[in-house]
């Protein structure tokens, strides 16, 4: 049982409370005047008047039972037990109210060393007055011969009874207030254990939450960046040059049209996928792969930034998680090296496959880089390739420009893997 658990009765709980007092109270008073009627106490019977007292001190201190049960349990005992003595024509329902007032205490003390303490003081309290006066009447009856007719006469065999039945009398009031407390002590650690799941749950939710939202800005991030960044240099390079060669402006805003259709595609992709419910659309997944980097090479030169693209080894089928993570890898580090490199700079693109892996590796040249400024677009970088359970570095070179390999490990039969070669492809400006 936690330490800190405490028992509060609430505005319904009191509400039956008082419901229950009044139901004992009528209860009380037609068993007054039928134990009355019926001379249950003979010539010793008190007058009828005590009945009503009594009637009223046994049931109205339940009305505040769970609010003070210790109290409670002390006067309703205190009241039968001086009822029984002065012989008030009425024990069924203080029978019941003194069980009541025992339970309760069991049940809703918060101080459990006192809640033990209370029942116990009353129960020793009751049976050594129920020895006495069995001590009493054996004094007083001892020349009957049925009280000494033996170890088992009538009288010694009604005083058993009588012990059975307070013993379970009670021990049934200890037990199940006991009871009853410690199922409210577990309810309340359920209830603070929901409590607790709910409250992870609802971080977690939010976590998912801004998970999601990395993912979303990342993907925008990359699919925006890169073709942003070609229609700039495309269109400032249009403007340049189209008082001289009308024919090569053109050529150069056709270009602006067919980035700005790749993105707007792409971005619908991504918002249909948002759209849809549990994050699916009807249109496949993202199918890029390490293939498509030719494509991106093509469009880097195209774009003013001279790209050498080689393939080293031979391909293997590479997961499509990988194949889209390094590909927008290479989509970044070529988008940044049109951002920052500066002019006359040039880039080159290795994807090498060997006996334990994949590896791409995007360097370029250009301005001198003296310390890496953290961004958007390297946090994607390092998230693609953990989450393909790769590596990658980003690293200045000591000639200007920037080294960017990223590797991932595959399983990869070793018929295929014995058979690496190198083959160069120079895509022409």
């Amino acid at each position: 049982m936690p330490a800190e658990f405490h028992r509060t009765p609430t505005a319904r709980e009191r509400r039956s409370d008082l419901l229950l007092a009044a139901v004992l109270f009528v209860g009380a008073i037609l068993s007054a005047a039928l134990s009355s009627i019926s001379q249950i106490y003979g010539d010793e019977q008190a007058e009828l008047w005590t009945a009503l007292v009594y009637a009223v001190i046994i049931t109205a201190p339940l009305a505040f039972r769970r609010r003070y049960p210790a109290a409670v349990a002390i006067v309703v005992s205190a009241a039968y037990f001086a009822a029984v003595t002065i012989r008030v024509p009425e024990i069924y329902v203080g029978n019941i109210a003194m069980f009541i007032g025992i339970y309760t205490a069991g049940a809703w003390m918060n101080n459990r060393r006192a809640a033990m303490l209370v029942r116990i003081g009353i129960i020793v309290g009751m049976f050594a007055w129920l020895l006495i006066t069995m001590y009493r009447d054996a004094i007083s009856q001892a020349d009957e011969a049925e009280v000494i007719a033996g170890a088992m006469s009538p009288y010694v065999a009604f005083m058993m009874l009588q012990i059975l039945l307070n013993l379970l009398y009670f021990g049934g009031a200890y037990y199940f207030g006991e009871r009853s407390w410690i199922s409210a002590s577990e309810r309340s650690v359920l209830e603070q254990r929901t409590s607790e799941l709910e409250r992870e749950r609802e971080v977690t939710a939010a976590q998912a939450v801004a998970l999601d939202r990395v993912r979303i800005a990342r993907e925008l991030h990359d699919v925006v960046a890169h073709h942003v960044s070609v229609m700039g240099v495309q269109a400032g390079a249009a403007r340049l040059v189209i008082d001289q060669d009308a024919e090569r402006a053109k050529e150069l805003l056709a270009g602006v049209e067919g980035s700005a259709r790749d993105a707007i595609g792409e971005l619908r992709q991504l918002l249909e996928t948002l759209r849809a419910p549990g994050g699916e659309s009807s249109d496949p997944a993202s199918t890029v792969g390490l293939d498509d980097i030719r494509e991106l090479v093509e469009a880097s030169t195209e774009a003013g930034l001279p790209t050498d693209y080689t393939v080293i080894g031979e391909p293997v089928d590479v997961p499509s998680l990988v194949a889209v993570n390094l590909y927008r890898i290479t989509q970044e580090s070529l988008t940044n090296a049109r951002r920052h490199a500066g002019v006359g700079a040039t880039a080159d693109v290795r994807v090498r496959y060997d006996d334990a892996g994949v590896e791409v590796e995007v360097v370029n040249t250009g301005r001198m880089v003296g310390q890496l400024r953290p961004g958007l677009g390297q946090l994607g970088m390092r998230e693609r390739a953990i989450a393909s359970g790769g590596t990658i570095e980003v690293t200045p070179r000591p000639l200007g420009g920037l080294r960017v390999r990223a590797r991932v490990p595959l399983k990869v039969a070793p018929a295929a893997a014995s058979r690496s070669t190198a083959k160069a492809v120079r895509i022409p400006e």
